[in-house]
């Protein structure tokens, strides 16, 4: 008696292993979901510079109360106010806010050896200070000790006012060839914060843009009357020229 025999063809071959694959492929991707997974709750924390690589962050411009100072020099022999010194007072108080109105201190050395020549540079200061707008009741006369009684000391001229100004300049804590950060030096960015700061007119500019002025309604009309009015150039016709 013969029993049963079972024969795989090629065709029957590849049928069973496309049914076989099946499971594995499913397997497969099972463990491959797992372990992705498992590197998604693994969270590696990264630690980053603790110094910003910013300039404009290393050297913020502020706005804050500065004190306006200028040394007159007076010599022994002036009588009153010199013209150099008037000028140069006038440049001085040309920034002074009237609407603020801060106080004006002018400061005569006393024991020095142009003392008497000094405090009368000092009075005329202050009358020079009432014309250029300072109100009489802002300026402050005082006197300070000169260092010593050979010497001619200066007459200081302060006030107070609120400026742009960043942080001093010149910081050099480490190599400046040390790069392997690739990061700024500590004074990068310092002197065009406080170039930009310099020429700033009005500070509070930095903290918001000021008010729209009104409308000049007859400079309007002016302007648009000459563009509506103005010729037009007609360009030649281009002529070909035979040789």
């Amino acid at each position: 008696m013969i029993d049963n025999i079972t024969v795989t063809t090629p065709a029957a071959r590849s049928h069973r292993a496309r049914i076989l694959g099946k499971p594995m492929l499913a397997l497969t991707a099972a463990v491959s979901v797992v372990l992705m997974a498992g590197c998604a709750t693994k969270t590696d924390s990264v630690t980053v510079g603790a110094i910003p690589d910013d300039y404009r962050t290393n050297h913020p411009i502020v706005i804050a109360e500065k004190e306006q100072v200028i040394d007159l020099p007076v010599g022994a022999g002036d009588r009153g106010m010199t013209k150099t010194q008037r000028v140069a007072l006038g440049g001085f108080l040309a920034d002074y806010d009237r609407s603020a109105a801060p106080v004006v201190t002018i400061l005569v050395p006393a024991g020095s050896y142009n003392a008497h020549a000094a405090s009368q540079a000092g009075a005329d200061f202050a009358q020079f200070a009432k014309r250029r707008g300072v109100p009489a009741s802002r300026i402050a006369l005082a006197s300070y000790q000169a260092t010593s009684a050979e010497v001619s000391a200066p007459v200081r001229v302060t006030y107070t006012a609120m400026s742009a100004q960043t942080n001093k300049c010149g910081r050099w804590p480490e190599d400046i060839a040390n790069t392997y950060e690739n990061k700024h030096y500590a004074n990068f960015g310092c002197s065009y914060q406080n170039n930009l700061a310099a020429q700033l007119e009005n500070p509070a500019d930095l903290l918001g843009p000021r008010k729209t002025t009104e409308v000049d309604a007859e400079r309007r009309n002016n302007v648009i009357d000459a563009y509506r009015n103005a010729p037009v150039f007609v360009d030649s016709a281009v002529r070909e020229v035979d040789y």
